[in-house]
């Protein structure tokens, strides 16, 4: 199977990353099939071939979570809600109904309070 991943390059501490099709086998840094792009994470400068972008994806190749997200930004695929962040969302917006039911039955039981006395 081919994957879409990043390839580390560059100094330590200083990584930069190119976007490869490769077989899914092979090493982080082994030799790619294709170069493809370029992602520098400190300064958020990408740099995209979309022409062999679109050719590989119409080949099935599978990118990676963070390729894909870097696909997503540059418009080469569509935003997909994945299910982690989906329950993530869900649990939070639980959470917020619970605190503000929670603060509600305080607020009447401090004014029945005030209002008993």
């Amino acid at each position: 199977m081919i994957k879409l991943r990043l390839k580390r390059f560059g100094k330590k501490k200083e990584a930069s990353f190119r976007i490869v099709a490769c077989n899914s086998t092979s090493r982080r840094d082994g030799r790619p099939l294709e170069e493809l792009g370029f992602y520098n994470p400190r300064t958020k400068e990408t740099r995209l071939d979309t022409e062999a972008l679109r050719n590989r994806l119409t080949q099935g190749a599978q990118p990676t979570n963070v390729v894909r997200t870097l696909l997503e930004k540059g418009g080469l695929l569509e935003k997909k809600v994945r299910p982690s962040i989906a329950i993530g969302k869900a649990k939070l917006a639980q959470k917020e109904k619970a605190a503000k039911l929670e603060n509600d039955k305080k607020d009447n039981n401090e004014t029945k309070n005030n209002e008993s006395e």
